[in-house]
């Protein structure tokens, strides 16, 4: 008797306890009455109209400015669709601008992002089945193992999946290798691909829980491997393994004689070198130490490549690195939080676009760090920054970047920033060593700080 009285008394004392963080109808009384007065007509225009067209800046709506005092040579503007592929157009477009600049910017050529994403999805799918025997004595509920199980494969990513991929399976002309309906639209192909690799991980978990051997292991995730690279054949098409290709002029005009290439025999006549250890990555992160070097556990696209791995520097050097390079004609990878304040018809990102604090009332105070670490900003699209405009003191007024939706979006294809704007939701740029300042290159050199893949900041670019 007197254990059910306890037990009840100790029920009554935690829904007490639950009900003190509820909702009360007090609480309620007290939030209508702090409502404005007068909020019946705005309330009745936000049933019918969009919150950025009621929310648009008008003093703002101008044209936007178009001339850079920095530009580096236009190329033709690339579409992802409806892909999360920005990382690989805007690497790619930064890999073909490198080689027209070493030709005297005459030449006109674009690499196929079908070719290169089928070995990415293939790559990904070992990465997460190698993960899966890596992490099986782990319980399924561990942090780890969730990761894998949770994002067993995707279509985001960064430049050091260009490097990696690129060098390992070389490159083809875009019009070698068309993209495909799948390619475009990933969401459907992603999704089954994602649900073949959940199971096969199961089953691996288990192999390893009956203790099979390595080479047990090995020989079940090749036949697993198997299924899915008859998935991506059928979905994004067989990989090229050899074609006949001669150059082309900006105007059109064959340049010398038709050759034949392996897509490593093309890397080598484009690129030439080793990508990776040409570069260095580059980060804005204000929630953590500058002129430091993180590396984000795996943030990469083979098992066998490279993490991302960046050196923590305020906006300034950022900046200056930047128009440095862009100076010298050379387009560089870069990625933002595009969705934050972007005038979407203009193709313009400026911190004016939309008054929503007057609108609602109240403000929106968090600096860049508190966006960062409570997930509402992020690197979240890529970009080839390819201009900018600069003052009287040198200092940059507004940026543009070649964006990967199409010609016929924003300025042609590209997309206009403001200075300000810029520095708050700027994350990324990959800078080739040449224009790095030799002190920075040394801090990248620190052993790096591992960084969760969870991280709000890191989640991959599409």
């Amino acid at each position: 008797m007197k254990r059910s009285i306890i037990t009840l008394a100790a029920i009554a004392v935690a829904l007490s306890a639950a009900a003190q963080g509820g909702i009360s109808k007090q609480m309620i009384k007290e939030i209508e009455q702090s409502q404005p007065s007068g909020n019946a007509a705005l309330a009745n225009a936000m049933a019918n109209i969009s919150i950025d067209d009621l929310a648009k800046n008008h003093k703002n709506s101008g044209t936007v400015g178009k001339h850079f005092s920095v530009e580096t040579p236009k190329q033709s503007i690339t579409d992802q669709k409806q892909s999360g592929r920005c990382w690989m157009f805007s690497g790619l477009n930064v890999l073909r601008s490198n080689y027209a600049h070493q030709k005297g910017d005459t030449i006109d050529v674009s690499f196929s992002q079908g070719y290169l994403f089928f070995w990415d999805q293939l790559e990904k799918a070992n990465l997460f089945l190698q993960g899966v025997i890596d992490c099986a004595a782990k319980p399924m509920d561990d942090t780890r193992v969730r990761f894998f199980f949770k994002n067993p494969i995707n279509d985001g990513g960064t430049f050091c999946g260009v490097a990696d991929l690129a060098e390992k399976y070389g490159l083809v002309p875009s019009d070698v290798a068309l993209e495909t309906y799948s390619a475009d639209n990933t969401s459907r192909m992603s999704r089954l691909v994602a649900s073949k690799l959940r199971e096969q991980g199961l089953k691996l978990r288990k192999m390893v829980g009956q203790k099979a051997s390595s080479k047990q292991l090995e020989k079940e995730k090749t036949e697993m491997l198997g299924v899915i690279y008859r998935m991506l054949a059928m979905t994004l098409g067989e990989p090229v393994k050899e074609f006949t290709y001669a150059f082309h002029d900006k105007n059109g005009v064959q340049i010398g004689e038709a050759k034949k290439y392996t897509p490593l025999t093309f890397y080598q006549e484009v690129v030439g070198k080793p990508i990776n250890g040409t570069f260095l990555m580059i980060m804005n992160d204000p929630r953590r130490p500058y002129y430091k070097t993180y590396e984000v556990e795996y943030d990469r696209h083979t098992y066998d490549g490279h993490n991302w791995c960046y050196l923590n520097l305020p906006i300034d050097d950022i900046e200056q690195m930047a128009i440095t390079a862009l100076k010298d004609g050379r387009k560089l990878y870069s990625s933002y939080d595009v969705g934050k304040q972007l005038d979407r018809k203009r193709g313009y990102c400026d911190l004016n676009n939309y008054d929503y604090a007057t609108l609602f009332s109240t403000d929106f105070p968090m600096t860049k760090a508190e966006r960062i670490e409570t997930f509402d900003s992020g690197s979240t699209h890529a970009m080839t920054l390819s201009a900018v405009d600069l003052d009287a003191q040198g200092k940059p007024k507004r940026w543009k970047v070649e964006n990967s939706w199409g010609a016929d979006w924003g300025q042609q294809g590209s997309l206009v920033m403001t200075a300000d704007w810029f520095r708050e939701y700027m994350f990324r740029l990959v800078v080739d060593k040449q224009y790095v300042p030799e002190k920075f290159q040394e801090m990248a050199k620190q052993k790096p700080t591992m960084v969760a893949p969870e991280d709000p900041l890191f989640q991959m670019e599409d």
